[in-house]
């Protein structure tokens, strides 16, 4: 069982390495704007006084320290979809991965930034209070997407 959480947790770090890369394409090549983790530290670090849900978290009060914190729950959070996805399909997936079990796993884990993330943060339901909610959906997609190929990728490299 550990191996299973040592392996997946590199696969997890793998493939949300590979978001942030696609997210940096995005930036460099169609000029999105560079994804900021601060409002994720700042909902975080809020957990602790028992607040998930902000109107916005603009209003929360600041926490000096919110951009790393929300680089590492943003870490912490791929590498437990790492290890979930380990532990789900054992060593045998391990042993010779698959893209398609990778990619359906990523596109299960947006469901937690629709329905907990996004309205923890004021943002709406999958991004339904946004000026542009289908677009920021899409590029959601578009980023677990890299995440389930980094899963995928990762699976290979460390097999």
């Amino acid at each position: 069982m550990w191996e299973l959480i040592w392996r997946g947790s590199i696969i997890g770090f793998g493939a949300t390495l590979a978001m942030d890369l696609w997210a940096l394409i995005l930036t460099f090549a169609f000029r999105q704007p560079k994804p900021n983790w601060a409002p994720v530290g700042r909902w975080f670090y809020h957990l602790k006084s028992g607040t998930v849900f902000h109107h916005t978290i603009a209003d929360a009060a600041p926490y000096r320290h919110e951009q790393a914190l929300g680089w590492i729950t943003h870490y912490a959070v791929g590498i437990a979809y790492g290890i979930i996805l380990a532990l789900a399909l054992g060593s045998s997936w391990l042993a010779e991965p698959t893209l398609l079990p990778a990619w359906i796993w990523a596109i299960a884990t947006v469901a937690a930034g629709w329905f907990l993330l996004q309205p923890g943060l004021g943002l709406g339901c999958a991004a339904s209070k946004t000026p542009n909610p289908n677009k920021v959906r899409a590029l959601n997609l578009l980023a677990h997407t890299a995440f389930g190929l980094g899963l995928w990728l990762t699976a290979l490299l460390i097999r």
